[in-house]
């Protein structure tokens, strides 16, 4: 029997007064509600080639404050009223951390405009004793930190994001068209010019319309009209786009007292290691890029990923990964009042075989380097550790790249001469190259023979000795090409340099010309 679909459940939050709740959080911190009462507060912007009010505070509503109103006529009518411009790129930041605290709900967390989120808890809220729970922690810890929020439940988007900014609560399965009947067309999140157009002929309430032809409706009013009333009843798709890549395991461990000590947070992802380890397991998977989100008791969240080189599933080697990106962060993560919430997700997971030891029971070069470049990359970074991938050609700057070593497997990796790679031309050769050759200013006995001077970023470099020439000559038929002559010279102080001639004397150009490739450590 083919497992039953759980069907959708929406949480939106609305936040009213996002605006004003910032201000409030920046002068007075993040309890400032149990302080001393604030006075009218009013967040305006340019609206209409106007100043117009576009968020204002329980008090300034109070004081007959209404939103749109034109600001130099409230500020005449509350002369006390205290007003503030909008900062939207500030509003956006404190929403995306709000969205980002949500991940402690569920991983589905979406952003609704410039004031509110959507969340996806199907199958989610038994783990919080049911929807009224979830609903009420969420909104109880919100409030803590100092937001006006309302929230909704429903089973439809539009249906949830019309009732949070109605009512609020939770609607049964299958209730939003009950619910939706006495609300305004206004909460279907139409045009402006659309519900004008409806009101001016009788048509206020969702009730109005919902018996309605379609046809007429849309022929009349457009199209999204009878999109939004068919996706608020459920009758047409709304799906979410999440703001974070949904991961492909989780393990997390919630606490009533919290932590705070690096040893306690180390201890814990071991633990949660071992339930990732187990589900990779039954998978036959391993991890390749890890996630540790701590989530502060006051709403802040940390998060800290490591990457490895290969696919993984040992906690041991998990923790020893983020205890490196734990040296690497130092003191730039705050515990702050401490962790409530710890999580520990595999972002991105592929097929792992378990490895066959040899008779000796010791494990292959290529693990340990392995093991390596995932210890540096979490301290440094996964992406800043390379490594050499030849290339198909002879020309110098050609033959190898540089590229991030944890997305190169060893067995891909073939070098034609290798035992010359290492044995000698590592001595002849400098490891690394410049990003360019770039020219030089320098001056030979005779116009084929090595330099004596030469002048590079404006410093002047008498040769002590040199070596060469050694010729390399470009693809044939890549088109006509001067021919390089290399030269390994050492200057009077001992630094060594690996400089060209290109072209040859007379016989493909009349002046040649110089440039240094690389330099020898």
């Amino acid at each position: 029997m083919a497992p039953r679909r759980l069907k959708q459940r929406i949480l939106c939050l609305w936040f009213p007064e996002l605006a004003t709740d910032r201000i409030c959080r920046r002068d007075r911190g993040r309890s400032w509600r149990s302080g001393d009462a604030v006075e009218p507060l009013a967040v305006y912007g340019k609206r209409r080639n106007a100043h117009r009010l576009i968020c204002i505070n329980a008090p300034a509503r109070k004081a007959g404050i209404a939103l749109g109103e034109g600001l130099s006529d409230a500020c005449a009518r509350v002369p006390h009223l205290r007003t503030e411009e909008e900062i939207p790129e500030a509003d956006e930041a404190l929403l995306a951390a709000l969205a980002d605290w949500c991940d402690r709900y569920t991983p589905l967390v979406a952003l609704s405009g410039d004031d509110g989120l959507l969340l996806d808890i199907t199958g989610c809220a038994h783990l919080f004793e049911g929807e009224e729970a979830l609903l009420e922690d969420c909104v109880t810890r919100l409030s803590a930190q100092g937001f006006t929020v309302r929230a909704s439940v429903a089973d439809t988007v539009g249906a949830a994001w019309a009732c949070a900014r109605a009512k609020g609560g939770v609607i049964a399965p299958g209730g939003q068209r009950d619910v939706l009947e006495p609300m305004s067309l206004s909460l279907l999140r139409l045009e402006e010019n659309c519900v004008a157009a409806l009101n001016k002929v009788g048509l206020k309430r969702i009730v109005d319309v919902l018996d309605r032809p379609r046809a007429p409706l849309a022929s009349r009013f457009g199209g999204e009209l009878v999109r939004r009333l068919d996706q608020a009843l459920g009758l047409e798709g709304e799906p979410i786009s999440p703001r974070l890549h949904i991961p492909a395991l989780v393990a997390e461990r919630r606490f009533f007292e919290p932590i705070s000590r690096q040893e306690d947070v180390e201890a814990i992802i071991l633990a949660l290691g071992d339930h990732i380890k187990a589900q990779l397991e039954d998978r036959g998977q391993g991890g390749r890029a890890f996630e540790v989100a701590l989530f502060r008791v006051d709403g802040v969240v940390n998060r800290l990923m490591v990457g490895t080189s290969g696919p993984i599933r040992e906690p041991s080697f998990i923790l020893r990964l983020f205890r490196e990106k734990l040296k690497s962060v130092g003191d730039e993560l705050d515990a702050g009042f401490g962790y409530d919430l710890v999580r520990l997700s595999v972002l991105e997971a592929q097929s792992c075989t378990p490895g066959q030891l040899d008779l000796s029971g010791a494990r292959d070069e290529d693990e340990d380097l392995a093991q390596l470049v995932d210890r540096l990359g979490a301290r440094l970074g996964i992406a800043r550790v390379a490594r050499f991938l030849p290339g198909d050609s002879h020309m110098p700057e050609k033959r190898a790249a540089l590229v991030p070593a944890a997305t190169v497997r060893e067995d891909a990796i073939f070098w034609p001469d290798e035992h010359l790679l290492w044995d000698n031309t590592s001595l002849e050769r400098p490891l690394r190259l410049l990003a360019r050759p770039e020219p030089v200013e320098a001056v030979a006995m005779v116009p084929e023979g090595p330099p004596l001077r030469f002048r590079w970023r404006k410093a002047l470099y008498e040769v002590a000795r040199s070596e060469g020439p050694e010729r390399i000559a470009p693809p044939w038929w890549q088109g006509p090409q001067p021919t390089r002559d290399y030269f390994r010279v050492e200057d009077s102080e001992g630094r060594r340099f690996w400089l060209y001639r290109e072209g040859l004397f007379e016989r493909e150009v009349p002046n040649p010309r110089w440039f240094l490739q690389g330099l020898f450590s």
